[in-house]
């Protein structure tokens, strides 16, 4: 997730680098004034939109320093594949700790699924408080430990 304060730093610092006013950034790509300066007060969060107008405008602007801070600005091809290649050995380092780790939460949740599916069905004789003819669909009970039933009437 891109933090706000970080964000507006690295946008200020590409102001200063082509020495342009908010009002003539916001111009150039093609963004309402006000909404770089929701930006640039913390009102609001860049959009995705307004990220890749940047990014087009100034090809200068590296995606992953404007983003997150690695990486350089001005960028340089190097520096690009540096940050991919970080990225890669990160990505495979966290799933090589996840395949050695205990159980996850979801291979718990499948057990608790199959175990509920041979229950017989406590909710058959439910009935509302003001005994309407509204009939129930489904109860799902949740568990503290990440485990649920589901019981159908």
């Amino acid at each position: 997730m891109v933090n706000i304060d970080d964000f507006i730093k690295r946008l200020e610092i590409i102001l200063d680098y082509y020495n342009l006013s908010a009002s003539a950034f916001a111009d150039k790509i093609n963004v309402q004034r006000s909404s770089l300066s929701h930006l640039l007060s913390g009102r609001n969060k860049p959009s995705l939109d307004f990220i890749i107008k940047v990014i087009e405008v100034f090809p200068e602007v590296d995606l992953y320093w404007i983003l997150n801070g690695k990486g350089n600005f001005p960028k340089s091809e190097n520096a690009t594949q540096t940050v991919l290649e970080e990225e890669k050995k990160a990505s495979t380092l966290s799933f090589i700790e996840t395949t050695n780790s205990e159980p996850d939460l979801f291979s718990t949740v499948e057990k608790g699924i199959a175990s509920t599916l041979s229950e017989p069905n406590p909710v058959e004789s439910f009935k509302t408080e003001n005994n309407s003819h509204e009939e129930i669909e489904r109860i799902v009970v949740f568990f503290k430990n990440g485990t649920f039933k589901n019981y159908k009437p």
